[in-house]
């Protein structure tokens, strides 16, 4: 009994989404009303005109999930906004950016760090090699060069992309458009060379000296992000 009692319970849709929408409003204060405007609006702009010609029954059925869905789909837009707003500015915010490259992306964070917290990630995909600096501008953009003239030994004509992320301007990348820059890049290379390149990546990463890392952890997604900046949660209460 006291075993299954200690077993944490697992967070259903409802729990997540509740749990969502408390970190969102944080920094978002009319998140509710928006969400609640979108769901009115929509159901009503559907569920109307079908039951006027057809039947009463029909419009509720079609307009509750259609202004629900579009509540979801404005409620994600604007918690997405909401979490890449809370880590921007923030060590280790490039790499909880690039956490939301899923299929056909391989990240790694941190594959360069200087005990000034200046940080160079890379990711492999179709379009070759990129490199994403966060730090201090001139300095990152002095370790970006570093980086690419190190990949360039190994990875031969395989094209490199670097960018730095940090406030919008000077060449500078804001994090909420760091992922949807990096898919936009043209493929270059066929997925079966990715394979092989990552390959030639890991005996590169292989004679790389111990690197001072910063202090703390480095959040590598978005959840981490935010559950590092809200500290630790009291226990016992």
């Amino acid at each position: 009994m006291a075993r299954n009692a200690s077993k944490p319970k697992k967070q259903g849709g409802l729990s997540k989404l509740r749990a969502a929408y408390r970190m969102t409003k944080e920094h978002d204060k009319h998140i509710g009303l928006i969400c609640l405007a979108w769901f009115l609006g929509v159901g009503l702009l559907v569920g109307l005109p079908v039951g006027w010609f057809f039947h009463w029954a029909a419009g509720v059925v079609l307009g509750l999930p259609s202004g629900w869905l579009a509540a979801l789909v404005v409620f994600g837009r604007r918690a997405q906004n909401s979490a890449y707003a809370q880590v921007e500015g923030r060590p280790g915010a490039a790499a909880a950016a690039l956490s939301v490259l899923k299929r056909g992306w391989q990240v790694q964070p941190a594959v360069s760090v200087t005990k000034n917290q200046d940080l160079v990630h890379r990711v492999v995909g179709r379009p070759g090699v990129i490199l994403v600096g966060e730090g201090n501008p001139g300095r990152v953009r002095n370790l970006l060069a570093v980086e690419k003239k190190k990949h360039a030994r190994v990875v031969g004509e395989v094209p490199i992309y670097d960018l730095v992320v940090g406030e919008d301007g000077d060449g500078a990348l804001p994090v909420k458009r760091v992922a949807k820059h990096i898919m936009k890049l043209p493929r270059n290379i066929a997925p079966a060379d990715v394979t092989d390149l990552l390959q030639r990546l890991k005996a590169l990463d292989a004679m790389r000296p111990q690197v001072p890392i910063p202090k703390g952890p480095m959040p590598t997604s978005m959840k981490q992000a935010r559950s590092a900046m809200r500290g630790p949660t009291p226990r016992g209460r």
